[in-house]
């Protein structure tokens, strides 16, 4: 599965979980105070005085048994998420899961890849290059993958020593308090993690605190703006993942219908809300016609459906129903500006945040829809003539996560991905999947890495330590 980072943040500053199947508020939960807020930051830094002591080959027992304990509370995770911010259950099932997956790779490979490394000097002596904990930092998370995010997040840092100040979505507090148990649970000591429902004031006030080290953020291209431009006035170190607007180019094809249910089962994980999903679909002009027939067919005739029970023929509901009237907004100026609706697009009445899967074509540079992020179930589907031409199109774009090329030809694929601007190029894969696979972009899609070994290399202090002769 592709699991991904969310493109867009809620402007509230309260915690509570809406249904977005029902637009029920279930539960509310009372932001922190300031006193809690420096009691964290105090916590935080205690528990490094600790935990970087710790060594960490002990501390990779504790970050295993983290994993175990998501994979063993997957059921009761899922259902969580499921009604928090509606992803369908067996995906909520199968994010926590990763989960494991992420935090036994750090577990595994941690104590390598901070090992120290020995540098050849030309003038004499002994140097290495010592990989040390920075101290305290706070991670700001998103609502579309709340256990995955968390997980490859804090498996890095846990590992090298690092301490965490967590503040998650505002829509997501029962997985926050999940996470921050399983974590309590685990034998991760007092302060080393910490949980807060901070408001985006309280998230400055973090920031700007001596104690602070670093910030991660997984969010909106706006709200990374926010962001990095707080911690370079603080010189804190930054990772900022943001949204994207990933093309999945497609030159030739032995099987148009099988192609088109890979490119359609893509796009449609978590209903459209991944960062690095396959948001512009660029076809060569002798399929294409049959390409969008079959995804045509695929979108054609779902209903809204409970996303706890996933029925055959449904579809689930975005975020909230905000997100849902957004997308709506993007795909109505499309249409609007004369681009063509082939299936879905129907924003449906009520409470709920149901938006029908939509396929188009005919987008203009005119058109929201074609620079905007499409933060939804959406398809829209690009003819081209040539390579140069698929390439030229796959990069005119702000954003540069990932991208897709396919090819009965590997070599043919190989050439044109090697052109992408971006983090992350696939050949004939929808993306590399795996915790030992980086993740990150460029341009406006963001800066820094996460997952696999250059999840290591972010928040930590590469000192040279030399001893001469």
């Amino acid at each position: 599965m592709a699991l991904t980072a969310n493109a867009q943040t809620s402007t509230s500053t309260g915690y509570q979980v809406l249904n977005p199947a029902t637009g029920a508020v279930v539960e509310e939960f009372p932001t922190a105070t300031d006193a809690e807020i420096q009691d964290a930051i105090a916590a935080a830094e205690s528990g490094y005085q600790q935990w970087k002591n710790v060594d960490i080959n002990e501390r990779a027992k504790i970050v295993a048994r983290v994993g175990e304990l998501f994979a063993e509370r997957a059921d009761e995770l899922a259902a969580i998420i499921t009604e928090e911010m509606g992803k369908p259950l067996s995906e909520s099932k199968g994010e926590a899961e990763y989960c494991q997956e992420i935090l036994q790779y750090f577990a595994t490979e941690g104590p390598m890849l901070a090992a120290d490394q020995e540098v050849k000097s030309i003038g004499g002596g002994k140097a290495i290059i010592q990989r040390l904990p920075v101290g305290p930092l706070l991670g700001i998370m998103p609502w579309n993958y709340p256990y995955y995010q968390v997980a490859r997040f804090v498996a890095p840092n846990l590992m090298l020593g690092n301490t965490i100040v967590l503040k998650h979505a505002e829509r997501c507090p029962r997985s926050a308090l999940a996470i921050a148990k399983i974590m309590t649970d685990a034998g991760v000591p007092e302060g080393v993690y910490n949980n807060v429902f901070a408001t985006h004031d309280q998230i400055s006030t973090i920031i700007e605190d001596p104690r602070i080290q670093g910030v991660s953020l997984t969010g909106s291209e706006r709200a990374g703006s926010i962001i990095g431009e707080q911690a370079g006035r603080h010189l804190k170190k930054a990772v900022l993942e943001l949204g994207g607007s990933d093309p999945y180019v497609i030159l030739d094809s032995s099987d148009v219908a099988a192609d088109a249910a890979t490119a359609w089962e893509t796009r449609m994980e978590n209903t459209g809300q991944a960062c690095n999903s396959n948001k512009r679909m660029i076809v060569m002009e002798d399929i294409y016609d049959e390409f969008l027939d079959e995804l045509t067919k695929l979108a054609t005739d779902l209903t809204p459906g409970d996303p706890a029970k996933e029925e055959k023929g449904t579809f689930g509901p975005l975020s909230s129903r905000t997100a849902a009237e957004g997308v709506a907004e993007q795909v109505q100026d499309a249409i609007d500006k004369g681009a063509t609706l082939h299936a879905g697009g129907t924003l449906h009445e009520g409470p709920g945040a149901y938006l029908s899967p939509t396929v188009l074509s005919g987008i203009t540079k005119d058109m929201r829809a074609y620079y905007e992020e499409l933060f939804g179930p959406v398809a829209v589907v690009y003819k081209v003539s040539s390579d140069q031409e698929a390439l030229e199109m796959a990069n005119d774009t702000q954003y540069g996560l990932g991208g897709a090329v396919f090819s009965t030809d590997p070599q043919r694929a190989a050439k044109v991905a090697s052109g992408l601007q971006s983090g992350m190029a696939n050949v004939n894969a929808p993306s590399a999947e795996g915790a030992e696979m980086p993740f990150g972009g460029v341009k406006r899609s963001g800066f820094g890495r996460e997952l696999g070994p250059l999840g290591m290399e972010e928040f930590v202090n590469k000192r040279l330590f030399y001893v001469a002769e």
